[in-house]
């Protein structure tokens, strides 16, 4: 039975768990081949594990977003496994300390944009370079709804996640005419290890009633599961998306569409 990336080549940064394992598992259960990236060469091996049972080839490559060297490494090593590269997700991110824009540290401010903005740009860069060689492909940055909306206690990934969406944005007008397409997405609060550390951040007395809080601003009351991301994603890589381009997709359960829950609550 073919899936919706039936023999297609995709790269996913942060592949070591969160959404980027959820990704691996979707996307190698509809019939990619895979070079899976990360820092934590463990974490690589689980998702692998995770994703194994499906027959594809997964090639695990540990390497930093926010090297320039390494960047061209793991699309290097995608052409040499593959001879090609239709699909780059740039998903490795960081969340950054909780602290308002008056007190952040500056060298987490850095740090967070050198991940997820330069890295997202690093790896944009050198797989649109084949992609444009090639006359196929797709990239898909993952932002988040950061990338709309103010995340108070979070200014460099909210910086960086609105970057992420300009970059998108100019690069699909850039490239469109070699059949190539770049899109984002943009989940909201997702059942993730990072969110875990932003509820600790927010509340480290009470996470549990962080969680609850953060849960309570979607419309579903709940947080979006890794896989619900991973499903959007791989639509938006494969050949049926073929006429989205320049596109930045919400996945948050309603969060960012209205302010339900402050109604609801009573709060406004």
């Amino acid at each position: 039975m073919n899936g919706l990336l039936t023999d297609q080549v995709a790269v996913i940064t942060g592949a070591g768990g969160g959404i980027g394992r959820a990704m691996a598992v979707e996307f190698a259960a509809q019939g990619a081949d895979l070079v899976l990236v990360d820092l934590d060469r463990d974490a690589l091996d689980e998702t692998i594990a995770a994703a194994t049972e499906h027959g594809r080839r997964l090639v695990p490559v540990v390497a930093d977003v926010t090297s320039t060297e390494q960047t061209k490494g793991f699309v290097q090593t995608t052409i040499d496994e593959f001879g090609r590269i239709d699909a780059m997700v740039n998903n490795a991110g960081l969340e950054g300390k909780v602290s308002p824009t008056h007190e952040h540290p500056e060298e987490w401010f850095d740090q967070v944009i050198a991940v997820n903005l330069r890295g997202v740009f690093l790896g944009m860069k050198y797989a649109l370079q084949r992609m444009i060689e090639q006359g196929s492909g797709s990239v898909l940055n993952t932002s988040s709804t950061s990338g709309l909306l103010g995340f108070c206690g979070h200014p460099a990934y909210t910086a960086a996640k609105h970057g992420v969406v300009g970059l998108t944005r100019t690069a699909a007008g850039e490239v469109g005419r070699y059949d190539v397409r770049v899109n984002a997405i943009g989940p909201g609060m997702t059942n993730t290890r990072l969110m875990r550390d932003v509820e600790r951040g927010t509340s480290p007395d009470d996470p549990e009633q962080s969680r609850a809080l953060y849960a309570s601003t979607s419309p579903m009351m709940r947080y979006t599961e890794p896989e619900e991301v991973a499903s959007l994603a791989a639509f938006l890589v494969s050949p049926k998306a073929s006429g989205i381009n320049g596109a930045y997709y919400l996945i948050d359960g309603g969060m960012s569409a209205t302010r339900e829950a402050f109604y609801r609550d009573g709060l406004i």
